[in-house]
């Protein structure tokens, strides 16, 4: 009844395909296991882990498009329909709904294994085993993520703006490891036993995930993707964590790129937890102790404002309330080109004004803070006369670039670029006769007082 007149996006994951975690590589047969049954030592206790670790489908390729076919027949066609190996289908496509142009992306179709791409790592199941591996380090060239395929995809997406008011992108999980564990945890294989905390209080001996089933690895693919949707300024909402997130994610710098909303389980089997083991940097009073700047295990710039840690609810039943479950809602307001994150536990009801939302959350954000990066010169002022509203692309001259797009908000918009030089304006509502290319118009460093009218 729900999704009869609504529309619904439903991404098929891992477990959907009888994986415990799935590292696509392109859609090839995951290996056998050993003719002798002989594992390496490190594999002693997990070798169901085996096949999967290998990268590739466990099950047929008919089974893996039957199971595509039941969760994403109803979306658009995709971008580009060639199907990757063994004649598995894609279904990367855009969904434009109510002027909120939607990126529809498949996180683990492309992506490289670990453990065949940093075998000194000794990787199972995404974890590795190596005490004397850095994980900062396991950028290896060739590991994948999303693939040239989609990376194309995203770099035209963000660039149409057709009928748009904003970009919101959705993936199976976020760019970042944003996860702790116990320090004697070498996978996460006991997470379900690990007790809930006590409101407000960050339990000691924990240290960063390294967790390559997150997007926060391979790094480099990681950040190639964020580089495209923030040309966009793009907003991305995920899953997959068991653990609800506010982030703003950084590729050079802390909060040059968009943010995520990782929505929380529903009902959370394996109540993973944001435990760092040092203060974030920049931290702001009165926000969670867990809050602020941080490097991920993978060395990934990230800036997290609210995590649903999985805490004594005195909610019952506990063993259903004390694993934090629950349901993320995001707001995207066109007019004003805000962007309101909420997460809710499961037992709270939204329509009573008494109830709370998860520490951190409601958190509402202007649409420009998804391109962070701090502008080093700008344009004149555009001032709209006969349009209001209209849609900004930048593109650079003498690469030939576009720099970003952006729908402005209200009659005028002053654009920072990150050089100073000749820029060429696309301003106006593409795909109709209001719209205009202007070209040649420069950008100085520092402030900009020249004053640009544009008439529609």
């Amino acid at each position: 009844e729900l999704a009869r007149d609504i529309p619904s996006v439903c991404l098929p994951d891992d477990h959907d395909v009888y994986h415990g975690n799935i590292w696509g590589a392109g859609g090839r047969a995951a290996r056998e296991l050993p003719s002798n049954r002989e594992f390496p030592a490190h594999y002693k206790g997990f070798e169901g882990h085996w096949k999967q670790d290998g990268g590739g489908y466990l099950m047929p390729a008919e089974f893996a498009n039957m199971v595509q076919r039941t969760q994403t027949s109803h979306l658009p066609d995709p971008y580009d329909p060639t199907p990757v190996e063994q004649g598995i289908t894609v279904y990367y496509s855009e969904m434009n709904y109510g002027g909120i142009s939607f990126a529809i992306i498949e996180d683990r179709k492309f992506k490289s294994s670990p453990s065949v791409m940093v075998p000194e790592g000794k990787v199972v199941n995404g974890f590795p085993q190596n005490p004397k591996f850095d994980a900062r380090k396991a950028d290896v060239p060739g590991a994948i993520l999303l693939g040239e395929r989609q990376l194309e995809f995203l770099n035209n997406w963000v660039e149409d703006w057709r009928g748009t008011w904003m970009k919101v992108a959705l993936s199976q999980t976020i760019f970042a490891a944003v996860s702790s564990y116990p320090e004697d945890f070498l996978t996460d294989a006991k997470t379900p036993e690990l007790e809930p905390a006590e409101p407000g209080v960050i339990p000691e001996g924990y240290r960063m995930s390294t967790d390559m089933d997150t997007n926060g690895w391979p790094q480099s693919g990681r950040n190639k993707a964020l580089q495209a949707m923030r040309r966009g300024f793009t907003f991305m909402i995920g899953g997959d964590q068991h653990l609800g997130s506010i982030v703003h994610h950084g590729v050079h710098d802390w909060d040059d790129a968009g943010y995520s909303l990782c929505v929380p389980s529903v009902a959370n089997l394996w109540p993973r937890r944001w435990f760092p083991p040092e203060p974030g940097a920049e931290h702001q009073e009165g926000m969670p102790p867990y809050t602020g700047r941080y490097l991920d295990g993978f060395g990934n710039h990230i800036t997290v404002w609210a995590v649903s840690n999985p805490v004594i609810s005195n909610q019952e039943p506990a063993e259903l309330h004390d694993r934090a479950p629950g349901f993320g809602v995001a707001r995207l307001n066109k007019e004003e080109q805000t962007i309101t994150m909420e997460c809710w536990p499961r037992y709270a009801d939204p329509a009573d004004q008494s109830a709370s939302q998860y520490p951190g959350w409601p958190l509402t954000i202007p649409v420009q803070e998804n391109y962070g990066r701090q502008p080093t010169a700008y344009l004149p002022t555009l001032e709209f006369q006969g349009l209001t509203n209209p849609v900004v692309q930048l593109m650079e001259e003498k690469t030939q670039e576009v720099v970003y797009t952006i729908r402005a908000k209200g009659p005028s918009f002053q654009p920072g670029v990150f050089a100073p030089g000749a820029y060429e304006i696309r301003i106006g509502e593409p795909g109709t006769e209001r719209f205009k290319v202007i070209p040649g118009v420069r950008a100085i460093e520092g402030e900009n007082a020249e004053i640009l009218a544009i008439e529609f």
